[in-house]
């Protein structure tokens, strides 16, 4: 008989009278049995499941498995013989129980016709131990960290996610994604609009960009002042009250890292009952504007946005609050406003460019993850007013070129009246004045460009832009002189 193999305990397994070790030792001998029948079959069905050494309890186990996968990777045969041979090379054949163990795995399964089942035990077992080590993990920082409860939490929801994700794995079947495919393109076509994203409610938006895809990470980068929040909170009112091209309402997650949810509210209750928040700020309205505000207030009751304005999150945590928001509500928009006030607690001793491109992986990661759009919000340095035309490039991304590798699609936002001389712009009329350019800069998925909006300041809203309306809007009447 051979040696009976190493059986030293994993940490992962848990101890007590009342509790069984974590793992099968027939489905482990079996699986390596039916690798020895037949292994390029039984090893792919382990590539698919992703089965790693680490899957099996016992070491010897994990050792045997480790050099076969080594030798499949390299094109040679694995069987009895030849993995006896290549573990004697290695020095590790008595480690493992000798070549009469390995004669003994071999004869342990008349058949690899059962390999998935084995496989499917052993993956079990290994999830298990897996979350055994999460939860001591958990509990061993609860007890010594320095960070605070809900950054904790962050935490151990994004490690025990990482197991779930790794248990689903990514594969599907080719004939599935086409199948899928042509069910998304059947529904472009019956819906007739152009649009295979969410649409924005803004025309020329939709068009260029077909709505906002799942998935994507989507920048909207400006210079302070120049209505960044304002088109990002319209986007969010158009969709969530079904203000759109589909009429479709939808469910819209805000994280405002800069105003409170007082601010935004206030803001949005000013533009849709077209009232001054400057004006109403200093009590200055009339009867007929309340009675506006109260019919704003009413609708946006009933609009499915939820807003979260704590300030100085950390990435992990906003992802876990975002994480706990879709499955909640069913969020199918997310909007972060703005990248550059949040922190990556990991990265931080890296240097604050670091920071800001771990920062955006993990909002594009976020964003397939939870497989809805993020529309993040960026400042963008100095320079368009150094170069004193104003006009915004990818390159001037404050803190981080990462944010447009990152991204799907990047958006300079720009009010041109904002960088004529005083003077001139006294002189500009009044249409011309609300005219803001947002440049489609990157689309990874489509053309770029730049679109017009009509961007009035006091309701800070904004509309297409049709020049002969808007110019006709703000024309002299007739009997002016």
């Amino acid at each position: 008989m051979g040696k009976n193999p190493g059986k030293t305990r994993p940490s992962a397994v848990a101890t007590g009278i009342d509790r069984k070790p974590l793992y099968n030792e027939d489905a482990e001998r079996g699986m390596l049995g039916c690798i020895l029948l037949d292994s390029t079959k039984v090893l792919d069905f382990c590539v698919e499941k992703q089965i790693v050494p680490e899957s099996f309890y016992i070491p010897a186990h994990q050792t045997i498995f480790q050099i076969a996968q080594n030798m499949s990777l390299e094109n040679r045969p694995v069987d009895a013989l030849t993995l006896a041979d290549r573990l004697q090379t290695t020095g590790q054949l008595e480690e493992i129980g000798g070549a009469v163990y390995l004669d003994q795995l071999l004869h342990s399964v008349p058949t690899a016709a059962h390999a998935e089942y084995y496989i499917d035990i052993v993956r079990q077992n290994h999830l298990l131990r897996s979350i055994v080590n999460c939860a001591r993990s958990a509990e061993s920082e609860c007890y010594n960290t320095e960070e605070s409860a809900d950054q904790l939490l962050g935490k151990v929801e994004q490690s025990f996610f990482d197991l779930s994700e790794h248990r689903h794995g990514s594969l599907r079947m080719w004939s599935d994604i086409v199948k899928s495919t042509m069910v998304t393109i059947d529904h472009i076509l019956n819906a007739k609009t152009g649009i295979s994203g969410i649409p924005t409610g803004y025309i020329d938006l939709d068009d260029k960009l077909m709505g906002l895809h799942r998935g994507d990470l989507i920048i909207l980068a400006a210079r302070p002042s120049m209505g960044k929040t304002s088109l990002a909170m319209n986007i969010a009112e158009n969709i969530a009250m079904g203000n759109t091209s589909d009429g479709i309402v939808r469910p819209v997650g805000i994280f405002s890292l800069e105003m409170s949810q007082e601010q935004l509210v206030m803001r949005m209750l000013c533009s849709r009952a077209g009232i001054s928040s400057h004006s109403l700020a200093k009590g200055f309205i009339t009867p007929s504007d309340h009675a506006q505000l109260a019919q704003a207030a009413d609708a946006l009751t009933k609009a499915p946005i939820y807003l979260d304005d704590t300030s100085g999150l950390d990435i992990l945590e906003l992802r876990a609050r975002a994480r706990r928001m879709k499955k909640k509500y069913g969020i199918e928009l997310f909007i972060i406003d703005y990248l550059q006030l949040l922190h990556a607690k990991d990265r931080r001793n890296d240097g604050r460019q670091q920071e800001i491109a771990s920062i955006s992986g993990s909002l594009k990661g976020m964003a397939k993850e939870l497989n809805v759009p993020a529309l993040v919000l960026s400042q963008l340095n100095r320079a368009p007013e150094l170069r004193g035309e104003g006009k915004p490039r990818l390159a001037d991304l404050r803190e981080s070129g990462a944010i447009e590798q990152d991204a799907d699609v990047v958006c300079l936002l720009r009010r041109p009246s904002r960088y004529e001389d005083k003077d001139k712009s006294e002189n500009t009329e009044p249409y011309e004045r609300g005219l803001s350019i947002l440049e489609i800069a990157k689309q990874r998925n489509g053309p770029i460009g730049e679109i017009k909006f009509y961007f009035e300041e006091t309701l800070t809203r904004f509309s297409d832009y049709q020049e002969d309306i808007h110019e006709a809007l703000y024309a002299p009447s007739e009997t002016e002189p």
